[in-house]
């Protein structure tokens, strides 16, 4: 039987369509990786034949996730001139066609005529089994179950036994008793009722006992000594490779990998000192910008106090000349000046938050830049003194600061209230005419405010008595004066003469305490330990100073923009609001209102005029000007540093990360001990040398081969006669036993054309070897030649590999056998004889390659490289998916 062509659709892993043609008629070698589908192609082939294509075992099939799938398997084959082809599908549109010759087979007659072909059957209902499956069971290895061959063989029994001829017969037994009684008698005489040994037998073979037990003791110390002179030659010759010292070149390896590794670290320690140096950097360049964000603040704020000035003087003039329209423009006077005094809190509010702070622990790192700092430092301490000094004679305390404000706007306020509810005393006197005011004479026309109790005298009338908004004007007094009271109270305590000259102070005062902070801030990250420890630092940096100094200088100017804040809107709400309810208030009281909005207007803009000539003197100042013009330029030098340093980390990055030190240092680790291990190794041969050498000599010295010699020809003379009555022994039992002796002999008759096939594999593995069956037609047991006879072992008893390489010999032997009978044969191996040694592969491969010359042979793999020498061309599975 020759397989032409194999074609697998939809099942499991072939989604697609894979076929296979031009399969040879003797070796077909497939190879491919795990989960490549070597293992899918040989239960496709399975399935086509063994899986009813009605069954819902075929279920496993299909392919993962597909309910849709159909799964379908084609395979043309050749058998005695006529070409086979079948189609087979499952799950969906089951069919089974079956062409042979022009004749055609569909469904279940289809497949029992495949089964009738190979020797199978299938179950009654339900999956196909091993039971089942018969000659291709046997000569179908699936991958794993090349040891297992008792199973599948007595499930191919029936079919093996019809190839072999149906010999088995009734066989007459004697009826001579006599003879029987005879042959008993004698037997007895050497063999007891239950065949044990008996009389001059018996003692034979005690002394043939002894003897061989002698002579196998001799035969192991033999061995023994020839096993020590193999291994003396092997360990002399491991030696003499020991000799050219392998391990010092994995030494030398190791020492490379170190010194590279050594040289990563260089990296990782200059990239430390640079990332120092970028945190200074930052540090430093954070500091800048604060101070550069403080000063353009500071130009805001004069701005808007330009801005509020002008307002303020254009409100003044315009409650001045709209003196006729006193309601419309007190409402207008009452929003702006409410705004104004919103914006200036604001402004207040965001001078107290110019405070800046910085962490400058790490600028020590820059060591570059020591001797800068180092002389920079000393100019901030000179600073810090003469600030300090400033700061003392000054008194400031801005809670006082802040109630004296609170005082003179409420001074402003109850001023203006006095005006709205003072009483208005409008007088016209005719001529000659005049009265008297307290203190003040009057005449003609005129008015006055008067904002207390006072007496009018009005000559040739009497006098009045004249109390002014009764006792809300008294409160209003009274209020006022204590206001006042504590307003010059606080200027006392403050030192000032008034709130201008305080505000003026707490200004310096607040600026001296930045300029301070900023001072001690900077000569912190200067000297944190102290100018004196800088110097000390500068001194042991010496031989680097001059390197830093070059790197400084090449680093290429930046410029850096500085944004501008935009102001906060919160307010805005708030000043609709007041702006709302003083125009309620200018609805009802007209006239107050606008005299008291003009009032306040003036105010306003006094107070306005007043910070912004403080904050135009603080911006002008001279020195001022100097160290925004210093700060800069810092500033772009700095950024020009950052960018250099950043470069320089990246670069350094990007070499730490290709030398991947991880595994340079796995390289020494694993350099060393394979140079630890190899010398250790050659110390071990050297003592196992001369142990072994030492052994030999004393085996030498006991002549174990005359011994030998002397003691087989006396176990010679002892084995003939043992021979003698052994085969009296077995004669006797065979006429005794005649019809189990015949049944035997006809057993083995049977057994003779598969022992010759066996024998015929396993001399291609073991020469001078057999491998015995038993009645049932399986290999029994594995008979070697060894030293004084033969070996017998159980084939159960075997290794794992030996146990799969008597399988695959057993089964190479009935596909001879059923060939002779005229059966069709295909051999299919799924990764098979994997625990093979090499050794015994190569014998294995002998034995395939032998088979291959009568039978198709599909075998399975994934390490061709262990199969390239087998003669047969190498079909990639990757290759079949490709095409």
């Amino acid at each position: 039987m020759k397989l032409l062509r194999v074609r697998v659709e939809q099942l499991k892993r072939f989604r697609e369509p894979v076929e296979i043609r031009g399969l040879e008629s003797g070796l077909n070698l497939f190879a491919g990786p795990n989960e490549s589908g070597k293992s899918t192609l040989v239960q496709a082939i399975r399935a086509a034949f063994f899986e009813r294509y009605k069954s819902s075992g075929a279920e496993g099939l299909r392919p993962w996730g597909d309910t849709s799938a159909a799964p379908s398997v084609d395979l043309e084959f050749e058998w005695q001139g006529e070409r086979w082809k079948l189609s087979k599908r499952f799950l969906k549109q089951k069919r089974c066609d079956l062409e042979v010759g022009g004749r055609r087979f569909d469904g279940e007659a289809a497949e029992e005529k495949l089964a009738e072909l190979l020797g199978y059957q299938f179950p009654g209902k339900g999956a196909s089994k091993a039971q089942h499956w018969g000659v291709p069971g046997l000569l179908w290895i699936e991958q794993g179950e090349g040891q297992e061959l008792r199973g599948p063989a007595a499930h191919a029994s029936q079919y093996l036994k019809s190839a072999l001829g149906d010999g088995l017969s009734d066989i007459a037994s004697s009826t001579g008793d006599a003879l029987i009684a005879r042959v008993e008698a004698e037997r007895a005489k050497l063999l007891t009722a239950t065949g044990r040994p008996t009389g001059e037998y018996a003692e034979i073979l005690r002394r043939h006992e002894d003897a061989g037990a002698r002579l196998a003791q001799l035969d192991r110390d033999i061995e023994a000594y020839r096993r020590q002179v193999d291994r003396l030659a092997e360990l002399r010759r491991l030696r003499a490779e020991d000799a050219d010292r392998p391990w010092e070149a994995y030494r030398r390896k190791a020492a490379e990998a170190e010194a590279r590794l050594a040289e990563v670290g260089g990296w990782r320690q200059a990239r430390e000192r640079e990332h120092q140096a970028l945190a200074h950097c930052l540090a430093s360049r954070q500091q800048g910008m604060e101070q550069q964000a403080a000063y353009a603040r500071q130009h805001r704020e004069l701005a808007q106090r330009a801005e509020e000035l002008e307002q303020a003087q254009r409100r003044v003039a315009g409650l001045r000349a709209d003196q006729p329209l006193a309601g419309q423009r007190v409402q207008e006077a009452q929003a702006g000046y409410r705004l104004a005094q919103d914006r200036l809190a604001q402004a207040r509010r965001q001078a107290k938050r110019a405070a800046l702070a910085g962490d400058l622990e790490r600028l020590a790192a820059e060591q570059a830049r020591l001797a800068l700092d180092l002389d920079e430092a000393r100019a901030v301490q000179v600073r810090l003194r003469a600030a300090r000094e400033r700061l003392q004679g000054i008194r400031l305390d801005e809670g006082a600061l802040k109630q004296l404000r609170a005082l003179d706007r409420a001074l402003a306020e109850l001023d203006a209230a006095r005006q709205s509810v003072a009483t208005r005393l409008a007088y016209e006197l005719l001529p000659q005419q005049r009265i008297r005011i307290g203190d003040e004479t009057l005449s003609g026309s005129g008015e006055r405010l008067l904002l207390e109790s006072v007496e009018v005298d009005v000559p040739g009338v009497g006098r009045l008595r004249v109390r002014p908004g009764g006792e809300d004007v008294a409160d209003l007094a009274r209020r006022r004066q204590e206001t006042q009271g504590r307003f010059e109270a606080l200027l006392a305590e403050l030192g000032a003469a008034d709130l201008r000259q305080a505000e003026e102070q707490a200004e310096q005062a607040r600026a001296l305490a930045q300029d301070i902070r900023l001072d001690e801030s900077r000569l912190h990250s200067l000297a944190p330990r102290g100018a004196e420890d800088l110097a000390s630092r500068l001194a042991l940096a010496g031989q680097r100073r001059q390197a830093v100094s070059e790197a400084l200088a090449a680093l290429p100017p930046d410029q850096e923009a500085v944004s501008e804040g935009v102001g906060l809107d919160e307010a805005g709400a708030e000043r609709g609001l007041e702006s709302a309810r003083e125009a309620l208030q200018a609805a009802e009281r007209q006239a107050a209102q606008h005299a008291q909005a003009l009032s306040l207007a003036e105010q306003a803009g006094r107070t306005a005029q007043a910070e912004w000539q403080r904050l135009q003197d603080a911006v002008r100042d001279p020195a001022r000007q100097q160290q925004e013009q210093a700060l800069s330029a810092r500033l772009a030098e700095l950024g020009g540093q950052e960018t250099a340093l950043r470069q320089a980390l990246a670069e350094l990055d990007g070499r730490i990360a290709a030398a991947r030190p991880d595994i340079l240092a796995q390289d020494a680790q694993r350099f060393s001990r394979t140079a630890e291990t190899l010398e250790r190794e050659a110390e071990g041969r050297r003592e196992e040398a001369i142990r072994v050498q030492s052994g030999l000599e004393a085996l030498g010295a006991h002549g174990l081969e005359e011994q030998r010699a002397e003691l087989g020809r006396s176990a010679e003379f002892i084995g003939r006669r043992r021979d003698e009555l052994r085969r009296r022994a077995e004669a006797l039992d065979l006429l005794l036993d005649r019809l189990q002796a015949g049944r035997q002999a006809l057993t083995r008759r049977i057994q003779a054309p598969l022992q010759r096939h066996l024998n015929h594999y396993l001399q291609l593995l073991f020469p001078q070897a057999r491998l015995d069956v038993d009645e049932d037609l399986l290999p029994e047991q594995l008979v070697r030649p060894a030293a004084g006879g033969s070996s017998h072992e159980a084939v159960d008893a075997l290794s794992f590999g030996a146990r799969e390489q008597m399988g695959l010999i057993g089964r190479l032997a009935y596909a001879d056998l059923l060939r002779e009978a005229g059966r069709p044969t295909l051999i299919i191996l799924d990764d098979a004889l994997v625990h093979s040694d090499h050794g015994r592969l190569d014998g294995m491969k002998r034995i395939l390659y032998d088979a291959a010359q009568r039978h198709q042979i599909l075998l399975f793999t994934c390490h061709p490289d262990r199969w390239r020498d087998l003669g047969a061309r190498v079909v990639e599975m990757e290759s079949l998916r490709a095409a």
